[in-house]
């Protein structure tokens, strides 16, 4: 399915306030008036898709997903809801012959993942993953950095991040994120985004040892003032080498640091680059790129140039979410393959699957 006219699209999880679709999709696809055109969406319940509808001033309100995916009138499908739903909506966006963007994590799993690319594949739609940090204007400067020789041969790589979520306190609204049976974790949410930025300037992992650590039996929830069973680690550990040869290490912590938040830093033979962020879920902030090499004896601002946000978001939210969208109207019109797709998740869900093998044989041995 080709489209000369903007893309239509329509958001299975889209309501007013601070929620995901409203803050970063809706700003995102403002921004490429030229490609899309927000036109409806389908919520838990009729009500609800029409108070949104209102609100963002949309054509349409489905009563349920299933209209919204059938509708002639509805070209893209964009799944933005919880992780333990993605499998549902996808298949039917898929089944229906929509070209379909899902955010990460694909599945709740990886044989979800990998059943929901072969459909896409089989029916010969584009399906996009929201691995945004993969396409941010900080991490596409940096492939170019290493690309172009900045560090020399890279030796090794060492990332530290804070989740915010998964420490000891939590609200209603995030107190699923601490089942992990739901497969929103520390590992799969704020880790998995940035490993997946992480490979795209350094290349694959060849070989890991991991670790997850739980403290907490129980995580007060501040708007109620319950404690609940806490069933998700909040440490992870992991260590190996890249599939160039270099090192890599790992450790990524629930909560937030009064210190250190995102620090990423890669060196090699001729200098060494490092990057820091307020965040631990690096595909959301802003990315400070500082670096040194040669005679060098410090660190000194290493940014893209300003030419690299025109046009976008001011805020990094919504304009790494704009990057992917505007690879994806490309890949629909064109036949390109630009944005990640459904088997750049798998691949991201079969790291992640690595990771929790290696650390549940690790719990298995102590």
């Amino acid at each position: 399915m080709t489209t000369a006219h903007p893309i239509r699209v329509a958001l299975i999880g889209l309501n007013p306030g601070i929620h995901w679709g409203a803050t970063a999709h809706v700003p995102a696809l403002a921004s490429l008036p030229d490609d899309y055109e927000l036109v409806g969406v389908a919520n838990t319940s009729l009500a609800s898709a029409e108070r949104a509808a209102k609100a963002f001033g949309l054509k349409h309100a489905f009563s349920n997903a299933q209209a919204l995916v059938e509708s002639p009138e509805v070209d893209l499908v964009v799944v933005t809801v919880k992780v333990p739903h993605h499998r549902e909506l996808v298949t039917a966006a898929l089944e229906a012959g929509k070209h379909v963007y899902c955010e990460w994590p694909l599945g709740n799993g990886l044989a979800e993942a990998r059943e929901l690319a072969a459909l896409a594949k089989a029916r010969g739609v584009v399906a996009a993953i929201g691995t945004q940090m993969r396409v941010a204007p900080e991490v596409e400067h940096l492939r170019e950095l290493i690309a172009g020789g900045y560090v020399g041969e890279v030796l090794s790589t060492t990332l530290v991040g804070n989740g915010g979520q998964w420490g000891g306190l939590t609200d209603a609204a995030h107190a699923y994120l601490y089942d992990a049976s739901n497969g929103a974790t520390l590992l799969t949410i704020p880790l998995a985004h940035t490993l997946a930025g992480l490979c795209e300037v350094l290349g694959g992992v060849r070989s890991l040892s991991a670790r997850m650590v739980r403290h907490r039996d129980t995580v007060h929830v501040e708007d109620t003032g319950e404690d609940i069973p806490n069933a998700s680690p909040e440490q992870v550990l992991v260590h190996g080498t890249l599939e160039s040869g270099a090192a890599f290490s790992v450790h990524y912590r629930g909560g937030t640091s009064r210190g250190t938040n995102l620090l990423w830093e890669i060196n090699g033979t001729k200098g060494d680059i490092q990057v820091t962020g307020t965040s631990g879920h690096a595909q959301l902030v802003d990315l400070d790129v500082r670096g040194g090499n040669g005679e060098a004896t410090g660190l000194e601002p290493l940014m893209p140039p300003d030419s690299a946000y025109a046009g976008l978001p001011d805020n990094a939210l919504a304009r790494n979410v704009a990057r992917i969208y505007a690879l994806l109207a490309k890949d629909i019109r064109e036949g390109t393959r630009l944005a990640p797709d459904f088997d750049d998740a798998v691949a991201l869900h079969e790291l992640v699957d690595a990771i929790e093998r290696s650390a549940a044989e690790a719990e298995g041995g102590a």
